[in-house]
């Protein structure tokens, strides 16, 4: 199958790529290397079309897919807090890959994002409306209702995938925007913002590569969880994380008004429409972050 990955050289899109050239699909990525380095691809760069170039060029690059992963997206929330406008060029990036998929009849899966369960009763369900509070989700927000007129018009089908903070291998050029896990890996002492008791669905890349597949396979305009539905706090990560390797943790107030305190999947829709499961424990999947990285 012809298949392109926007962001295919940052963390999830590279750890996708993996998996997809090994079960034999022509994969194109199509990256700006913003966040991505292609030292993410060393071990299939000989096997896949690597195109430099932001998705604002997508409709330029006469790309033929029959499936797209759009993963090359800004993907965390001080990043829209720092240019407001990055909602802009999020939303206008989306379109244009609907477009191309509507072009060539092609499927589309999607990075949308847990946290717009801000405030929402746990475990966070898919149909759960949340008032708006964030650059970051407003823009993931659109493109979900975009995605359903899409289908609605053009019939592309789409799958947009919530995840739950995702951590694992290829996630060391992110720097300040890596997942915490990762963070406290790669460090010999990391702050926490407040008390440390802040909860987050801790979910390996792994796992998250599975369910994107498996979305790939279904039609409509749809909407999944993606996460482990358990909630771990920062503490109990810094434990489990010194258990391995010395960690020094100090503590400083919240400066982030809107703040995410607490979140954990609902897997109900998940685990009925796709038969995902997640498999990998937080404590496995630290200790083979931790091995991936060298530390241990």
């Amino acid at each position: 199958m012809r298949v392109l990955v926007t962001g295919g050289a940052g963390f999830i899109g590279s750890n996708l790529v993996e998996e997809l050239v090994r079960r034999g699909d022509e994969v194109t990525v199509l990256d700006d290397f913003s966040t991505g380095v292609a030292e993410n691809l060393k071990e299939v760069r000989d096997r896949v079309k690597t195109v430099q170039a932001p998705c604002a060029e997508l409709l330029k690059l006469k790309f033929r897919p029959e499936l797209i992963f759009h993963l090359g997206i800004p993907s965390s929330s001080p990043m829209y807090r720092e240019n407001p406008l990055l909602v802009g060029g999020a939303i206008s990036d989306f379109m244009r890959v609907m477009e191309l998929a509507k072009q060539n009849q092609a499927k589309v899966v999607y990075a949308s994002s847990s946290s717009m369960y801000r405030g929402c009763p746990r475990p966070n369900r898919e149909d759960m409306q949340t008032p708006p509070f964030d650059y970051y989700t407003e823009a993931r927000l659109a493109m979900e209702r975009l995605a359903r007129v899409y289908h609605q018009l053009h019939r592309v089908s789409s799958a947009g995938m919530r995840f739950f903070s995702v951590y694992g291998p290829h996630e060391r050029a992110k720097g300040k925007y890596a997942n915490v896990i990762t963070q406290m890996i790669l460090s010999d002492e990391f702050t926490i913002y407040g008390e440390g008791s802040q909860t987050r669905d801790f979910t390996h890349v792994s796992d998250v590569v599975r369910a994107l597949i498996l979305a790939a396979n279904k039609e409509g305009a749809l909407i999944f969880n993606v996460g482990t539905g358990r909630e771990t706090s920062f503490n109990e990560v810094a434990r489990l994380i010194q258990k391995i390797k010395p960690l020094k943790i100090k503590y400083a107030p919240n400066p982030i008004k809107n703040y995410v305190e607490r979140t954990q999947a609902d897997l109900s829709l998940v685990k009925r429409e796709l038969s995902w499961v997640p498999s990998v424990k937080l404590e496995d999947g630290i200790k083979r972050t931790a091995e991936y990285y060298g530390v241990i």
